[in-house]
C-alpha cells in the first residue's frame, strides 16, 4: 500500500485499483486541490488502510485483489459508521446492475472507464457542496441520481453509453431549470456538452441512440407502467425532449 507524505489543506483522496498505471493516481500526484493520501490494490489492504487515513474520498474499482469492491464498501459502512468517504466506484463493468447496486449500496456515484481525472475531479467538488448548492450547480446529488438511474435501468437504458451521462445530466438540469426544455437546442444541449468537453451534436446523437437502444430492448411497457398511463408503444419513440420533461416532471412531482 502506497501512502502521501502530506496531505495538509487538500481534499484527501484514496484509490483502490487493480491497474498499475492508473491515471487518476498520476493526475492527483501532482494536483494542487486533492492529495492522494493512500493506493492498493488489494481490498483487504483498503479495509485497514480507509479507517486510519480518513479520506474524504474513495475511488474505487469494483474488481480488486482479496476481496471486491462491493464487499470493501459493505464492511466499511460497518466499521466507520458516520466517519464514511464519499465513494465513487470507476470501473470498466458497466452493466446496469452493477450501477444500481452500487448506488443502493450508498456509494455517492458510478463511473464508468476510461474516466478523465478532470472530470473526476468536478464531480468530488460537486459532492462536497451543501445540498442547496449542489442542486445549483446540477449536482451528483446522490438521491435524485438513484432515482434517475432506476427509472434508466427500468426502461433499458444502459449505463455505459454515452447518452445514458447526457440524459441524466440534462433530466437533472429540467429539475432545476423546467424552463430549460423550451429552449433544447439553444441552452440544454451547450450546457451538456461543456461539462463532457464535446459538442452539442454528440449530445443530442448520443440521447437519441440511448433511446433507441431503449426501445430496440422492448422495454417499452415498463415505461407506460412507470408512469402510470400507456403513453408509447413499439412503434413509436419519444424525442429527447419528450422523455426528459417526462422524467424531470416525475421526479419534481416526488419532491
Amino acid at each position: 500500500m502506497e501512502k502521501a507524505a502530506s496531505s495538509k489543506g487538500k481534499i484527501r483522496v484514496y484509490v483502490a485499483d487493480k491497474a498499475d498505471d492508473n491515471p487518476v493516481v498520476t493526475h492527483l500526484r501532482q494536483s494542487e486541490k486533492f492529495s492522494l493520501v493512500g493506493f492498493s490494490q488489494n481490498g483487504e489492504d483498503v479495509l485497514n488502510d480507509v479507517p486510519l487515513l480518513k479520506p474524504d474520498f474513495l475511488i474505487m474499482d469494483v474488481l480488486l485483489s482479496g476481496i471486491d469492491g462491493f464487499v470493501v464498501l459493505e464492511k466499511l459502512k460497518e466499521a466507520m459508521s458516520d466517519n464514511m468517504p464519499k465513494v465513487i466506484f470507476v470501473t470498466n463493468l458497466s452493466h446496469s446492475g452493477f450501477v444500481s447496486k452500487a448506488i443502493s449500496e450508498g456509494a455517492s456515484y458510478f463511473m464508468v472507464k476510461p474516466v478523465k481525472p478532470e472530470i473526476l475531479e468536478e464531480r468530488m467538488f460537486d459532492l462536497l457542496l451543501t445540498p442547496t448548492d449542489a442542486v445549483a450547480n446540477i449536482s451528483g446529488n446522490r438521491q435524485l441520481d438513484e432515482k434517475i438511474s432506476n427509472i434508466f435501468i427500468s426502461i433499458g437504458i444502459p449505463a455505459h453509453i454515452k447518452g445514458y451521462q447526457f440524459l441524466r445530466e440534462a433530466v437533472k438540469l429540467a429539475v432545476e431549470k423546467p424552463e430549460i426544455i423550451g429552449s433544447i437546442t439553444k441552452q440544454l444541449y451547450p450546457t451538456i456538452a461543456e461539462r463532457f468537453e464535446t459538442s452539442s451534436s454528440k449530445v443530442e446523437r448520443g440521447m437519441r441512440h440511448a433511446i433507441e437502444v431503449a426501445w430496440n430492448r422492448g422495454k417499452i411497457e415498463n415505461i407506460n407502467t412507470l408512469f402510470g398511463l400507456k403513453i408509447y408503444n413499439s412503434n413509436e419513440k419519444p424525442t429527447n425532449g419528450e422523455l426528459i420533461a417526462l422524467i424531470a416532471d416525475k421526479m419534481i412531482m416526488e419532491g
